[in-house]
């Protein structure tokens, strides 16, 4: 079945359903809760399961002369109804080895009555009960098709649990929160749909009517009931007898069986095999209310809240992509210009947006439409496809049919081609679907390409500006070719208080900038702080340290810097406005035991945050390449020395370009090449930040020496993420 009946399948159930499931989840995580608070205290004596009835019964009679009915509940809690040596009425939680009174059972109080009836049937009685069944029938499908999209993006099964790439928040944990709560929800939908069932009556017929009948009326004579080896962990309840009578019988509720005993010989009189439904109803309970096991009612509380972020996250992503759509001041038939789009979630199309603007603006005609409506178009002259690709090389929802429509409309004129693919290199099928597009249009008659196939890694504007430059110098277009200008400016600023700041020198043109967030952001060396020196859509980015909670920025002044700039104009007390972004992909690798960092310049400000955080005291080898040794350099080391004190850091590793003993970062890796082959080959990590051309030069060095040392190329090593970048 194609993504797109899916996904309008999990959505269109979804708007069904919402109202209920609401109601659902919310009294469902305050059930959950209830039934984790009256497991406390507990009344469940120790070595319960192995009590029986022989050892049991006979000491409750001693003790209490005249007994009504012993009943243990799902939390096995023994509870007696009685008459004591001093004619007393007793109704309580027993011991039932010693028949002491443990505690006193009490009804729900009225909130959870109310919110268990609202929870059962909107206090509709039985239409209620038929209308949660049936919208736990739909969450049922909400979860196979939420199922069948996971599986969709990530190409198989056997990949379900591989990596998600965080395209924005709300898809990110939508995806990562199914796949964790996909089986719990199942059980909680296919139970009460269960539930909902049998409380109608669906399974029930006549053959176990019958049985019932002909079991009862056939019990086997001379059968005695075994109490020796009868728990009492396997009894619901045991009514005993009336009176002194012959007649009167015991009777003993098991979890699959009724039974009645003589209360002389022990003879089994009657016994009533309960029918398969009845045991599938009291597993339903037990797995849909948690009322069992109080790990299981955590469980339960954690999934219905999951629902309710799935709602809030679900139709996030949908008004995402409604907000996304297109429009038009041409038609496409009289348009000379026709930019498709193939978009997940809409990202792809601001930069079509903005390439059409500047089109019209300079008075061409010029159209967007998704790549599922490409049709003729009868005066176009060039078009344009930004594709991005889902999950692993396979077609956005909105372009899965562009390969049937370019097969049945042959164009009639010959028209210039350019495609742009979007992705994430995090994946191994980068742009697989762009170059997929770019391979079929070169075969077709009509299409000349103009521009060789381009990629953009994460939504880069500086690699989109690359194309932009390239296609300008095709058409004699002018486009704009300002990174900036394809950004846009995010909301939900955050306030930064500066609390420390260096100054440069003839000598030193790099100053360590430190910041305080005023709210309580969660961020970690390595991420990535976002600002915006002009209040326009002009982004610039920096490397994170996290230093005693506070950020920590290693900033190189450049003349007319925009962002440099504007940072070392600022002075202590200072508040301006940016963001944090969760750079996951350069944070330090958890289980590493061994990590190696290598950097240049300003590149090394997260590795100080890194190495300050190694409270596990990992070994950790630090490379860096500087100009000369300045006032900063000699801060660097200071620190590392401290560190080094602190088992915090292995060793240290400078290189000067500059001044005696000249010699440059990728030096030190040649001179230690013994070093870096043993430690690849035994799954050390090697982190690299700094300038693009340092790790281009670096990845070179390292490359060689993997061949020569380890028979293998670097990439063996990428591909298993032990290499892991962060330059520009």
């Amino acid at each position: 079945m194609t993504l797109s009946f899916w996904r309008y399948t999990h959505l269109t159930l979804a708007i069904f359903s919402v109202a209920f499931l609401i109601v659902a989840s919310v009294t469902g995580t305050i059930l959950a809760v209830d039934a984790i608070q009256e497991k406390i205290p507990s009344y469940r004596v120790e070595n319960f399961d192995q009590v029986t009835l022989q050892e049991s019964l006979p000491k409750l009679r001693k003790i209490y002369p005249e007994i009504t009915e012993l009943s243990v509940d799902h939390n096995q809690f023994v509870t007696l109804q009685a008459i004591d040596k001093d004619g007393n009425d007793v109704n309580a939680y027993i011991d039932p080895l010693t028949g002491k009174i443990i505690g006193t059972p009490h009804k729900k109080n009225e909130f959870i009555q109310w919110v268990t009836s609202l929870h059962r049937s909107l206090f509709l009685h039985e239409t209620g009960r038929f209308f949660i069944g049936v919208n736990a029938f739909l969450l049922l499908l909400i979860a196979v098709s939420g199922f069948a999209l996971v599986i969709n993006r990530q190409r198989s099964l056997r990949k379900f649990f591989s990596k998600i790439i965080k395209e924005y928040f709300t898809q990110y944990y939508h995806v990562l929160f199914g796949r964790l709560a996909l089986i719990p929800i199942l059980i909680i939908a296919l139970s009460g749909t269960y539930l909902s069932m049998e409380r109608f009556h669906f399974f029930e017929n006549k053959t176990e009517e019958k049985d019932k009948i002909e079991t009862k009326a056939t019990a086997v004579a001379n059968n005695k009931f075994d109490f020796k080896n009868t728990l009492l962990a396997n009894v619901t309840k045991i009514e005993f007898p009336f009176s002194d009578d012959a007649e009167d019988y015991y009777t003993f509720e098991l979890k699959d069986r009724k039974i009645e005993v003589d209360q002389y010989s022990n003879e089994i009189i009657t016994e009533e095999v309960f029918p398969m439904s009845a045991v599938l109803t009291e597993l339903s309970l037990d797995l849909h209310t948690g009322r069992a096991n109080p790990f299981w009612a955590i469980v339960l509380g954690l999934a219905s809240l999951n629902i309710l972020f799935f709602i809030y996250s679900g139709f996030a992503m949908t008004l995402k992509r409604r907000a996304s759509r297109i429009k038009n001041k041409f038609k496409a038939n009289e348009s000379k210009y026709i930019i498709l789009v193939g978009s997940e979630n809409g990202s792809t199309l601001r930069f079509a947006n903005a390439i059409q603007k500047q089109l019209i603006d300079q008075g061409e005609k010029a159209h967007i439409a998704q790549m599922n409506d490409y049709c003729l178009y009868p005066k176009a002259e060039h078009l344009l496809i930004f594709t991005s690709t889902y999950g692993l090389g396979d077609a956005p929802t909105n372009a899965s049919k562009f390969e049937f429509l370019l097969s049945k409309h042959q164009q009639q004129q010959n028209i210039h081609y350019s495609v742009v693919g979007f992705g994430s290199k995090s994946y191994t099928d980068f742009c697989g679907y762009a170059k997929e597009i770019d391979i079929i249009l070169s075969s077709q008659d009509w299409a000349h390409q103009l521009t060789d196939l381009q990629t953009v890694n994460d939504k880069s504007a500086d690699e989109f500006v690359s194309w932009v430059k390239l296609w300008s110098k095709k058409t004699d277009i002018p486009l704009a070719t300002t990174p900036s200008l394809y950004n846009h400016i995010p909301k939900g600023l955050e306030k930064l208080m500066v609390l420390d700041k260096t100054t440069v020198s003839d000598t030193e043109q790099t100053f360590l900038l430190t910041l305080r967030t005023e709210t309580q952001s969660k961020f970690t060396s390595g991420d990535l702080l976002a600002i915006y020196p002009a209040n326009d859509n002009r982004e610039r980015l920096y490397s994170i340290a996290k230093n005693n909670g506070n950020i920590q920025l290693a900033v190189k002044l450049h003349p007319s810097g925009l962002g440099s700039e504007f940072l070392y104009n600022t002075t202590v007390g200072d508040i301006f406005k940016a963001r944090i972004i969760n750079n996951h992909a350069f944070h330090f690798p958890k289980n590493a035991k061994r990590v190696a960092l290598i950097s240049n310049g300003t590149g090394i400000a997260p590795f100080l945050g890194m190495i300050q955080q190694n409270k596990k005291k990992v070994d950790i080898h630090l490379y860096c390449g500087f100009r000369q040794k300045t006032e900063i350099t000699t801060h660097y080391e200071e620190f590392a020395y401290e560190m080094m004190q602190k088992q915090r850091l292995t060793n240290l590793h400078l290189a000067f370009s500059r001044g005696e003993n000249q010699h440059y970062v990728m030096d030190l890796i040649k001179r230690d090449e013994d070093f870096f082959a043993d430690f690849l080959k035994n799954d050390g990590v090697i982190m690299i930040c700094g300038a693009l051309q340092m790790q281009i030069d670096v990845e070179n060095i390292l490359d060689a020496i993997c061949l020569a040392k380890n028979n293998t190329t670097l990439s063996y090593y990428i591909n298993k993420q032990q290499i892991l970048t962060d330059c520009y």
